[in-house]
């Protein structure tokens, strides 16, 4: 999906939410959150979010899915099962459906404890640590742990980072 593709559908969302006199509230990861709010790359796969009335949401996402030919999953909370405390802002508000968004570290230390090879995570960690000056696979780490528990980290992204940062230095 084209980053002006989704904000339709959010437009759309916010529209059919409106109908029904309910306000509602999504907050961007992912992909999303790399295309929209960063303008990191032009498309995603899918939105991963968060959102709130999650039945009401979900129900309307379902009728756009219908509506447009999307997959029925094209907005999705499959990413709160990774969430800790974070940092938001408000990206867009419309009328009746705020567009939150984390923070800059904190999607870096999501997409760093993820540690996918392949994809666009290696990319969009690689803008994350540009857009945050950092300049080393320490300072990542660093952040990685205000969030979450060393425990949970896979030894793969340490490695993963210095073989970025090997990458990003022969450039």
């Amino acid at each position: 999906m084209l980053k002006e593709e989704i904000l339709k559908y959010l437009s759309m969302i916010n529209d059919k939410l409106a109908q029904r006199e309910v306000k509602g509230e999504i907050c961007l990861y992912g992909g999303a959150l790399m295309c929209l709010v960063y303008n990191a790359r032009p498309s995603t796969k899918d939105v991963d979010a968060v959102f709130q009335p999650a039945s009401l949401i979900r129900e309307i996402a379902g009728e756009i899915a219908c509506e447009f030919d999307l997959p029925e999953d094209w907005l999705n909370d499959g990413v709160k099962g990774f969430l800790v405390n974070h940092q938001q802002k408000v990206f867009l508000s419309m009328s009746h459906l705020n567009i939150m968004a984390a923070d800059a570290q904190y999607a870096l230390a999501m997409k760093a404890l993820s540690a996918r090879i392949d994809g666009t995570d290696r990319k969009d960690i690689a803008f994350l640590i540009r857009e945050l000056g950092l300049s080393s696979a320490e300072e990542v780490m660093k952040i990685v742990e205000e969030y979450y528990p060393r425990r949970i980290i896979k030894p793969a992204t340490q490695f993963f980072l210095e073989e970025l940062f090997d990458a990003l230095h022969d450039r």
